[in-house]
């Protein structure tokens, strides 16, 4: 078994380094092509493995519990052929290693997920300073030390779903309440990747968490996902300012760049001079869905997809939460991104991927008309998305 140490440096970035390696021969890889021995190893004295789940029609999601990250996940294209579709490594020791492969890819983010602005909030009376790792502002719980980078509890049960335990202290990150959190993922017999994520608290707190997987539809990482064809079910988007903080106001897609409600490819508008595309280098926005209404979502329906010309593989979305972030990988690629070497041994280009992320909106906590991400005690916080994949043969 390899076993990892993890030391604190700094500001809290917890640095993992590989003290042991062990033999690897023997072990059967997964169909995505995964040694499990890569990923076999101890961080802060808690043990993690790679789990793989699986359905009667051959889909495939491996999944690590080191911040609940899916590492591969394989879907059949329009001839049939198994394709691995997120982005991602083939080893634990990058995904731990938050200096020189930082990365969310795949992981199950909490306890906020995207930014809060400045990383300050007020619940009561009480003012509450979060740790600020994305200029001044908090994004995805803390980033290196929010849960995408903690070991989660692991438990499989049968072959197609994997429950996973997460306990955070009070003060965590500057959050308050002690909070205990579960990630349920489960593979369907419909080819559907089914996320329910659910929390308790012993104080009054905020949760917002998501999935964080890369998609590109076609299979092939070493290009953009130009040709990915993206639907989001949304009249409306939340603009943002330079640090992509939501400013407030509620703006019509109509007429924009912005305006996915009928369905092209992501590089028909992705190098728009409009100004939150342009600024953005990109998208990365938050669409408020027409699925929510009145305070309720309707994960019954349709709230975006994705789809790839090249492979026929066509990816429905459905949550019951109010937003979906859309992100187009404008970092990736970009600066010394572009030599880090990823799964499959390819380096990455920017725009290679889309992300469809379910969530209440950025900064709701500091946006009192929007709605809001608290969890009190004696209430359970429940949160659903699923990602339905099929094929077209147009």
């Amino acid at each position: 078994m390899t076993h990892l140490k993890s030391s604190i440096y700094g500001l809290g970035l917890a640095v993992a380094m590989f003290t042991a390696c062990a033999s690897e021969g023997g072990q059967q890889l997964t169909q995505s092509g995964l040694d499990p021995a890569k990923f076999d190893t101890t961080i802060n004295e808690k043990p993690v493995k790679l789990y793989t789940l699986t359905n009667s029609s051959g889909m495939e999601v491996c999944i690590t519990n080191y911040g609940g990250r899916i590492v591969s996940l394989m879907v059949p294209d329009r001839d049939g052929k198994l394709t691995d579709v997120v982005l991602g490594f083939d080893n634990i020791r990058q995904y731990a290693d938050t200096l020189n492969s930082p990365s969310d890819y795949g992981s199950s983010v909490g306890r906020y997920a995207n930014r809060i602005g400045k990383g300050r909030f007020v619940l009561g009376d009480s003012t509450y300073q979060l740790r600020q790792n994305d200029g001044e502002n908090c994004l995805h719980g803390g980033g290196t030390t929010g849960w995408m980078n903690q070991v989660y509890d692991a438990e499989q049960i049968g072959d197609s779903i994997l429950k996973l335990t997460m306990v955070a202290e009070d003060g965590e990150n500057g959050f308050p309440g002690k909070v205990t959190a579960f990630t349920t993922y489960k593979v369907t017999a419909d080819n559907t990747l089914d996320i329910t994520w659910e929390a308790t608290t012993d104080k009054e707190t905020i949760i917002n968490q998501t999935n964080h997987n890369y998609y590109n539809l076609s299979g092939d990482f070493t290009q953009a996902a130009y040709d990915q064809v993206l639907f989001v079910n949304a009249d409306n988007f939340t603009p943002s300012d330079a640090a992509y903080i939501p400013t407030g106001e509620i703006r019509s897609v109509e007429g924009t760049p912005m305006d996915f409600r009928q369905a092209h490819a992501v590089g028909d508008s992705i190098h728009s001079e409009y100004d939150q595309v342009k600024n953005a280098g990109g998208y990365d926005h938050n669409y408020c869905l027409n699925t929510y209404q009145d305070g309720k979502g309707d994960d019954t329906q349709v709230c975006a997809s994705l789809y790839s010309p090249k492979t026929g593989i066509f990816m429905e979305m459905f949550t019951n939460e109010p937003g979906v972030q859309v992100y187009s990988g404008n970092f990736q690629g970009v600066g010394r991104d572009a030599d880090i070497i990823r799964k499959h041994g390819i380096k990455y280009p920017q725009h290679v991927s889309v992300c469809l992320e379910s969530q209440k909106y950025p900064d709701s906590p500091n946006k009192k008309d929007w709605a809001q991400p608290l969890l009190k005690p004696g209430e359970k916080y429940y949160s659903h998305a699923a990602y339905r994949f099929s094929v077209k043969n147009e």
